[in-house]
């Protein structure tokens, strides 16, 4: 159950890879690969227990993953306090325009379906 679990994301890493390079260099293999698991998984109406049980055994390995940009982040602390205002600025304006759009968006979702409960 554990290996077909993991050669299903494996496969779908490669699938994300192989479009990434023939079709989409700006978007990384692996985020193409989880739009596909997750198009995957909507389609089959779940999560099915192989790719569950893969996904339980990685995360527990997950704060290993996380050691490598933490340990990045502290050898560039110079270039970081060099730029820490315009990353600081980058940062507060991507959260804004994110809660703006997502406000928009919740707004638009809620009419939507005042309006599809009103048609019934």
């Amino acid at each position: 159950m554990l290996l077909r679990g993991l050669s299903l994301l494996v496969a779908f890493q490669l699938a994300g890879t192989a479009l990434n390079v023939l079709f989409f260099p700006v978007i990384p293999g692996a985020i193409i690969g989880l739009v596909l698991l997750f198009i995957y998984l909507m389609l089959r109406g779940g999560v099915n227990e192989p790719i569950n049980q893969a996904a339980t055994s990685l995360l527990r390995y997950l704060p290993l993953l996380l050691v490598p940009p933490a340990i990045g982040v502290m050898a560039h602390v110079a270039d970081i306090k060099a730029d820490f205002w315009a990353i600081t600025g980058s940062l507060v304006i991507s959260l804004l325009v994110s809660m703006v759009f997502i406000g928009w968006l919740m707004q638009v979702l809620i009419n939507r379906q005042a309006r599809n409960k009103g048609d019934l």
